[in-house]
């Protein structure tokens, strides 16, 4: 069992613990439930940047990457440098993140967020919306053609956008649909965990240009993005290197100064 297989199969399992405890029709209360949506695909076609920054406590590959700042000061930060939007991790057991990570970094910003987290129910895409989500990461490795389309009509239907994640060309293939915003490649083989910019150029050709193309992991520097721009990515994702620093905010606002 590999990672991904591991982390989707206590997933499943918190996702129905949370169901029993939360029903939908609270989440349907929420204060932010009927807030209008704002869209992180217009976010990066309107951007020169195109910078989606993240916040990431820490991760399978990489054990602690930052525990001490406030996500309040991460997200104003981000807002502040200019960045297109921003990732908030929710999963607890393997990130380190929560929903309440969403919920503070929607009260003290504007921009566009993604919900980061592993979807495999319906369910999780009421919380993004009560949470003060954006968007919605579909993630292609763990789910069927047919759960990938339930899912995203369902976040349409919500106002969320949909950024979907390929690992390789058969992923991608599967999951090509009209209910997709944002199309993005993840650099990181999930097996190996090693990270290769090659994975973004060679799957960019098979993106159809109706989906804005988005490039996420090992994108360190700004060589990287213009190299990835030359092949009609629009949406860069960088956790990490932000991240990893005591400033996130001042060192994205150095990031896109460069770029």
């Amino acid at each position: 069992m590999n990672i991904l297989d591991k982390i989707v199969a206590d997933k499943r399992k918190e996702v129905e613990l949370r169901k029993s405890l939360i029903p939908v029709s609270q989440l349907e209360a929420s204060v932010l439930f009927e807030r209008p949506g704002n869209s992180l695909a217009q976010a990066l076609r309107d951007s020169k940047t195109g910078i989606i920054a993240e916040h990431k406590r820490r991760s399978p590959s990489k054990a602690v990457i930052n525990h001490t700042l406030s996500v309040q000061d991460v997200a104003t930060g981000y807002e502040t440098a200019g960045v297109s939007g921003m990732s908030v991790l929710t999963d607890g057991k393997y990130f380190g993140g929560s929903l309440d990570d969403l919920l503070l970094a929607r009260a003290s910003t504007k921009f566009p967020l993604l919900r980061k987290e592993f979807i495999v129910d319906p369910y999780q895409l009421l919380e993004a919306k009560a949470y003060g989500a954006d968007v919605i990461l579909l993630i292609a490795a763990v789910l069927t053609r047919d759960e990938i389309k339930r899912l995203s009509e369902t976040a349409k239907n919500l106002e969320l956008d949909v950024l979907l994640e390929v690992h390789n060309a058969e992923e991608l293939q599967k999951s090509i649909m009209p209910s997709l915003d944002m199309l993005g490649v993840n650099n990181r083989n999930l097996k190996t965990f090693e990270v290769s910019l090659e994975t973004s150029k060679a799957l960019s050709t098979q993106i159809p240009d109706e989906f804005v193309k988005v490039s996420e992991s090992g994108i360190s520097n700004v060589e990287a993005i213009k190299e990835l721009k030359e092949f009609g990515f629009e949406g860069f994702l960088i956790g990490e290197n932000f991240m990893k620093t005591d400033n996130p905010g001042a060192s994205a606002r150095d990031f896109i100064r460069k770029l």
